[in-house]
């Protein structure tokens, strides 16, 4: 019988159970990659956040920090013109090199309601004519900040107070423009709830200078700033005339402000916030200031004609102050007699800041006695506050959370008293105290340990005490100056904070000097820092 010949070679077509396994792995390992490469190309084309709604997609990046949303609006066409349509608060370089670039990005930014324009001193700023389209593309805003703009005038503030009808807040700084572009404004926008003026140079000087207010907005404003005006008392009829006004904040101007604060409160007003700044302002001012029984708010800083009667009358007719900042510049006109007619009758008082004031036992005991709500208290550059003071504190002011101590005669033996005392303090801070050590800060912190403790033991005592940067639940003791960020777009404000020291010095001599000399305000800071620094010594 005949057999076929056996071959162990591969026939085509032919099963090869003795073929290279090798071979077989490598095919195998080629289809996998060919199907996962097409895989990868299929989700490549696949954009999943195409079923995202663009409402939704808004929402998310405005939860995103600014630098995360540009990144953002970078990945794709529909993520940049959803980012630009949901940006409601922008802020530009205004220097004259962004000009040309305004309009494509006010077509980007279509819905913006909050601008801030800034330009630095060593630039040329925008314009009138780059405002006026501004206005025009942007004719929704409530909100506007102009910082240095020196070259607009008053017919930038026309068209931007003509197309922009809908502003609630407006704030310039360093800027040009006159009484006639402030009161275009005032005019044309009414529902304009805040302005707020700061070093305005536009204003002519002298007993000529045309008076700003009251106009259309006079009706609605709620809140006026006045910073650093060489004749801040043209704005006199706005003020008296703003009926429904809340807070009035005057810093830093010159003039007699006596015989305005009259004018203001001889209507029935409803001031329930007042600051007042280096301002020229004695008794009289105050007595004017107490005839507002809403007042909730009060700020007197370095105000050297003000006195102890002065206070009693704020005191004895604001039943309803809740915040009181007084800063003495250790002229020694405001003590005991104001203190203890505000721990009499304020019994709401929750914020006190003292500044170089100097009270006794008696008057802070009044305080921790009758101020039971009493939460935030600061004590800066006081001659008579040690450790008697500070342990009298601790063992009356129970609801008491946050405390700053500064340039006081005290020890850790005082310090050490928060140990048990105050059972609500959250935090307290002890600055240029040359009795306290860091030892008495891991005894409290051993203690209790929720509590937050900063001393500065370890810096150079002998430092120039500045006495506007104490800690008393508020950010400064001193008044807030916030400055807009320039330097491309951002969506968020920085808030700084001026700070100011005072002297020795017959400080009612030195302020009459300044206010005859018509120093500008960065001279005004420069001589007093110069006083404070040749005369004060801890």
């Amino acid at each position: 019988m005949g057999q076929a010949n056996s071959t162990h070679g591969y026939s085509p077509g032919a099963s090869n159970r003795f073929h290279d396994p090798n071979l077989d792995l490598h095919h195998h390992r080629s289809a996998a990659a060919a199907a996962y490469s097409h895989h990868l190309d299929v989700d490549q084309q696949l954009d999943y956040s195409s079923e995202i709604p663009d409402e939704c997609l808004a929402l998310i990046f405005q939860s995103l920090g600014a630098g995360d949303r540009k990144r953002c609006s970078l990945v794709c066409r529909r993520w940049f013109a959803v980012d630009g349509q949901s940006r409601h608060r922008i802020a530009l370089n205004a220097s004259a090199e962004v000009v040309p670039h305004l309009p494509s990005l006010l077509t980007r930014f279509d819905s913006v309601t909050k601008l801030a324009l800034r330009c630095d001193r060593k630039s040329v700023s925008i314009n009138d004519d780059a405002l006026t389209l501004i206005s025009l593309r942007c004719y929704n805003l409530t909100r506007l900040k102009l910082r240095g703009c020196r070259e607009v005038t008053d017919i930038g503030m026309l068209a931007l107070a003509t197309h922009c009808k809908s502003l609630r807040k407006f704030s310039c700084g360093s800027c040009m423009f006159g009484a006639k572009g402030m009161n275009e404004l005032l005019n044309n926008c009414s529902s304009l709830e805040e302005l707020s003026v700061k070093r305005l140079r536009g204003i002519n000087d002298g007993f000529a200078a045309e008076t700003i207010g009251p106009g259309m907005a006079a009706s609605s404003l709620k809140s006026i700033t006045l910073k650093e005006l060489y004749n801040g008392q043209c704005f006199g009829p706005l003020i008296v005339g703003s009926k429904n006004l809340k807070a009035l904040k005057i810093l830093r101007c010159l003039g007699d402000w006596d015989r305005l604060l009259e004018s203001i409160t001889s209507r029935k007003g409803c001031l329930t916030e007042v600051h007042l700044e280096r301002l020229q302002v004695s008794d009289v001012g105050l007595i004017a200031v107490s005839k507002c029984p809403d007042l909730e708010i009060f700020h007197l800083v370095k105000a050297p004609d003000c006195s102890n009667d002065g206070i009693l009358a704020i005191a004895e007719n604001c039943k309803l102050l809740r915040k009181l900042h007084i800063d003495g510049w250790r002229t020694n006109r405001i003590g005991d007699e104001g203190l203890i007619a505000i721990a009499k009758h304020s019994v709401n008082l929750v914020e006190l800041v003292l500044i170089g004031v100097n009270p006794s036992s008696v008057s802070l005991m009044a305080m921790a006695l009758n101020c039971q709500k009493l939460e935030r208290l600061a004590l800066c550059g006081s001659e008579t506050i040690g450790d008697p003071e500070i342990s009298c504190i601790a063992a009356k002011c129970n609801a008491l959370k946050k405390l700053c101590v500064k340039g006081c005669r005290v020890t850790d033996s005082g310090i050490e008293a928060f140990a048990f005392g105050c059972p609500n303090l959250v935090k307290i801070k002890v600055k240029k105290c040359r009795g306290v050590t860091g030892d008495v800060a891991d005894r409290l912190r051993a203690r209790r340990p929720t509590l937050t403790v900063t001393l500065d033991a370890d810096e150079v005592e002998h430092e120039a005490m500045d006495l506007s940067t104490c800690d008393a639940g508020a950010p400064e003791c001193g008044v807030e100056f916030p400055p807009i960020v320039s330097g491309g777009i951002v969506n968020a404000d920085v808030d700084a904070t001026s700070t100011s020291n005072g002297g020795r010095l017959q400080s009612k001599s030195r302020f009459s000097l300044f206010a005859g000399r018509s120093l500008v305000a960065c001279a005004f800071r420069r001589i007093s820092n110069g006083n404070a620094n040749s005369n004060d010594s801890l």
